[in-house]
């Protein structure tokens, strides 16, 4: 099993590496912009706003939303316990995992 995370918001994208890679489960992890702000320690939605940064996700670009992704978590409401948890489930019961 291997697994990667990518900044992937359009869907076309997540489309496109779905046909590429083949056996391909898409995991959304999500998470309000307001959260992203929060957690961000690098300071880049702040540089955002300020118009340092150009095509940032959320702010001056759009995120698509998934639309049939194999597993959701929620990291709002889900600590990192309880998203690994649920991927591993969804791995498990797809397969991938015994």
């Amino acid at each position: 099993v291997v697994m990667a995370s990518f900044v992937s918001p359009y869907r076309s994208t997540r489309d496109f590496a779905r046909k590429l890679i083949g056996d391909f489960v898409e995991v959304y992890v999500k998470c309000s912009l307001e959260t992203c702000m929060r957690r961000d320690p690098k300071g880049l939605y702040k540089r955002a706003l300020a118009g340092e940064i150009k095509d940032m996700t959320g702010i001056q670009d759009p995120y698509e939303e998934p639309l049939n992704p194999e597993v959701i978590v929620d990291s709002e409401r889900q600590g990192p316990e309880e998203c690994v948890k649920r991927i591993l489930e969804a791995l498990s019961r797809l397969g991938y995992l015994d």
